[in-house]
């Protein structure tokens, strides 16, 4: 299926290992030009040699200074902006609320939600120039159900979708589409050191939280990066032009989490 997008310039943030590189890569399949940031030094010296027709720095979203500077090597590389991946959040702590270190909880949710505004607010006047344009909020099945242990998580991403409608109205006259992506359990690292950590908190063994965990999915199973990237894909391309102001979930109906 061609989906109209050669040449889309998009901003993947978080764009160098899991769901973000994944992203990047189904759009550059699909001839897109990708630029990417991460906080993850490494990580993009990996992608650099691994995926070298990614544009790529390095970003700490929660930093509006390195946002800003982030734009202007984006904007040089690309020449505008016609879809933006919100991609960049963190795990965050796991624990009772009252146990919490209050600078976790303010780190979790300058990452997790104001680093999208942060992102946000410097795409959106290059947005308006563009003739497809969009923005995609990653969001989880967390911003949807309660999600015990992991309040800091759960709050920024319900904020994702509170953030994800309004501005989706707000925006909707200039015809760009806002929408938010509500995986279920991801298969990667991250999901991992969360059963672990949780296993830890309820005194289980990591095969026993994982299988009490997955309990509350229909189809019991994971979700891929890849089956993310798709619905990202899909929703930027035109053939996405109607769809905007949604919570999108890719979870294998996930009615709970635990």
């Amino acid at each position: 299926m061609d989906l109209g997008i050669k040449d889309l310039r998009v901003l993947v943030t978080a764009g160098a290992g899991g769901i973000g590189l994944e992203i990047a890569r189904a759009f550059v399949r699909e001839g897109a030009k990708v630029f990417v940031c991460d906080v993850d030094r490494e990580a993009l010296s990996a992608v650099a040699i691994s995926d070298p027709t990614l544009a790529r720095t390095v970003c700490d979203v929660a930093d509006r200074t390195a946002v800003a500077r982030m734009f202007e090597d984006a904007l040089r590389h690309l020449d505008g902006i016609d879809c933006l991946v919100n991609n960049a959040g963190i795990a965050g702590p796991t624990g009772r609320v009252e146990e919490i270190n209050p600078e976790d909880w303010d780190r979790c949710l300058t990452v997790d939600l104001t680093g999208q505004f942060n992102c946000a607010r410097l795409a959106i006047p290059h947005l308006r120039k563009s003739n497809n344009a969009s923005i995609m909020n990653l969001s989880s099945q967390a911003g949807r159900h309660g999600f015990p242990l992991r309040s800091p998580y759960a709050a920024a991403k319900w904020g994702v979708v509170g953030f994800t409608k309004s501005i989706a109205m707000e925006l909707g006259p200039d015809g760009i589409r806002v929408n938010a992506l509500l995986p279920g359990l991801v298969a990667g690292d991250r999901i991992r050191r969360v059963i672990e950590a949780k296993a830890q908190q309820n005194g289980r063994s990591f095969k026993a939280q994982e299988e009490f965990m997955l309990q509350f999915t229909s189809l019991r199973d994971y979700v891929t990066p890849q089956q993310l990237a798709d619905m990202v894909v899909f929703t930027a391309s035109p053939r996405g032009r109607t769809i905007s102001g949604q919570a999108l979930s890719v979870c294998g109906d996930t009615n709970m989490l635990g």
